[in-house]
């Protein structure tokens, strides 16, 4: 096992930044993911702590040593590539094997090992058979084999499951955590799905362009996103983000819109001090903090149902308020109406307050 870290680790294509200043810690034995849209610097970031690509400033540390300028065999890591990459003209065996192979490791240790791992993985009957004669789930599998057997100090995964089916993709999701727990190996997954990294992951970074926005467990990301992009992208649905009017007055507080106005003074000592009255900020809350009602009462703000999505165990609805559409997630198979008038009712202990910048104003 090694610990991961990034020391101020930068990444330019020419005049484009790829990775500004990143800086992490990825404990022994931890798995960690790097979540974030498409282009945002991730998969460059995993590539960097491969050696695949060479940081134009900064140092990367695995274990004890700084490989910075080490080359990819040197690093004693791993690597599963999204669309696995695996040699069409082999076997799985040799698929498999070929890690120990370069190593100068003797065929028939390596056809023990191999025959281990692939047990481990349910692949062993699989052995003599090519890649295109494998179906997508496992050609992931033999890939992981491939990434296991020859023990390396780090896992890097980059999007790994993004080619299978959905059924098959929840399965995956299991046995990738399993089998990172059971071999204890630090684990970097890479991926722009929120709910895959939310599932798999002891902690995560949120990035955007190229910037790591905000660390932490996967809870604790979702529960207090520290800014409006992080708060927009954790989440299905991601978290409501209403934009308002702050008034301060005499030990008060209150936000307004052109529709409605909302009390917030038990929030108003966690109020950052760079908020003054008058200020635009926006109102955060997660669909399944609000409840809907039919009159108007405290901690409300009248709507009207825009549409109405079943989904089995609960219904989520989506509500005009003003020029903003938010998600309401209910509990419930007796939704209401579409285009009825309805009443928005907040959870204040639930609600996040964003200053003008976008970050989190609330202590």
């Amino acid at each position: 096992m090694a610990r991961v870290q990034l020391h101020d680790v930068c990444k330019r294509f020419g005049h484009v930044t790829a990775v500004e200043s990143a800086n992490l810690s990825i404990g022994d034995g931890e798995f960690f993911a790097l979540l974030g849209p498409s282009g945002c610097g991730k998969t460059t970031t995993l590539r960097l702590i491969a050696g695949l690509e060479t940081p134009t400033s900064g140092r990367i540390v695995i274990g004890e040593r700084d490989v910075t300028d080490l080359p990819p065999r040197d690093r004693d890591v791993s690597m599963v590539f999204q669309d696995y990459a695996l040699y069409p003209h082999m076997t799985i065996l040799d698929n498999v094997g070929y890690p120990l192979k370069v190593r100068g490791v003797p065929r028939p240790e390596i056809q023990s090992r191999v025959g281990a791992v692939a047990e481990s993985l349910r692949i062993n009957h699989l052995l003599d058979r090519r890649p295109a004669q494998l179906s997508g789930g496992q050609q992931q599998r033999a890939a992981v084999a491939r990434c296991v057997v020859h023990s390396p100090q780090v896992f890097l995964f980059d999007e790994p499951l993004s080619n299978l089916d959905a059924k098959l993709r929840l399965e995956a999701r299991g046995f990738l955590k399993h089998l990172q727990k059971e071999v204890g190996i630090t684990a970097v997954y890479v991926t722009h799905d929120q709910a895959e990294a939310m599932a798999l992951a002891d902690r995560m970074a949120v990035m955007s362009e190229g910037r790591i926005i905000q660390v932490g467990s996967p809870l604790a990301v979702y529960r207090r996103p520290e800014t409006t992009f992080v708060a927009s992208f954790i989440g299905n649905p991601p978290m409501n983000l209403i934009p308002c009017r702050l008034a301060l007055a005499d030990g008060s507080a209150a936000l307004s819109t052109p529709s409605f106005g909302l009390d917030i003074t038990p929030l108003r000592p966690r109020l950052a001090a760079s908020l003054h009255n008058g200020d635009t900020v926006t109102l955060g809350i997660r669909p399944e903090h609000m409840t809907l009602c039919a009159e108007s009462m405290p901690c409300t703000m009248p709507g009207q149902v825009y549409a109405i999505q079943p989904l089995g165990s609960e219904v989520l609805v989506l509500v005009q308020v003003d020029d903003t559409t938010i998600a309401v997630r209910l509990f419930t198979d007796d939704p209401p109406l579409q285009a009825q008038h309805v009443h928005v009712g907040l959870t204040m202990e639930r609600v996040m307050l964003y200053d003008s910048a976008g970050r989190l104003a609330v202590t």
